[in-house]
């Protein structure tokens, strides 16, 4: 894992703007690799569909997985992530806006590493980036892949 790629994976044209946003709002310039649901997400991962080809040895250091995709929600794509020797060890924080108590539950049973409420107002949104980015890009030991 030579870059620190970011894997954001929001259906929310929103939420992805806002997300990027935040993330150079704090200086975190790593590149940022957008899926915008389940099954892109998984063709990136896998190195399938679109992304057939794509370098594989290169995997993201987090992956920032909304819940509510089409195609493929989040819960499916964590499930095959975490059952595939190649992506069983990626980080994954879950970013979304559930406030369902299953959906936290939910995403620790099937093996996120944290989950995250988007907080509603930019200010707060940049806070969490910026924290979300100091954690998991900078302090955090992330296995070898």
């Amino acid at each position: 894992m030579n870059k620190k790629i970011i894997l954001l994976v929001e259906d929310n044209p929103d939420d992805e703007l806002l997300a990027i946003r935040a993330l150079k709002k704090n200086n975190i310039s790593n590149e940022v690799v957008v899926a915008r649901d389940g099954v892109e997400a998984l063709d990136y991962l896998f190195g399938t569909g679109a992304h057939a080809g794509r370098d594989m040895s290169e995997m993201p250091q987090i992956i920032l997985l909304d819940l509510k995709l089409p195609k493929i929600d989040g819960f499916e794509v964590l499930r095959r992530l975490r059952s595939d020797e190649r992506t069983k060890l990626l980080p994954v924080v879950v970013l979304t806006s559930s406030r369902e108590e299953q959906d936290l539950t939910e995403s620790y049973s099937l093996g996120a590493n944290s989950y995250i409420r988007k907080p509603v107002n930019f200010a707060q949104f940049t806070e969490a980036i910026r924290q979300l980015g100091l954690y998991w890009l900078v302090l955090n030991e992330s296995p070898p892949i």
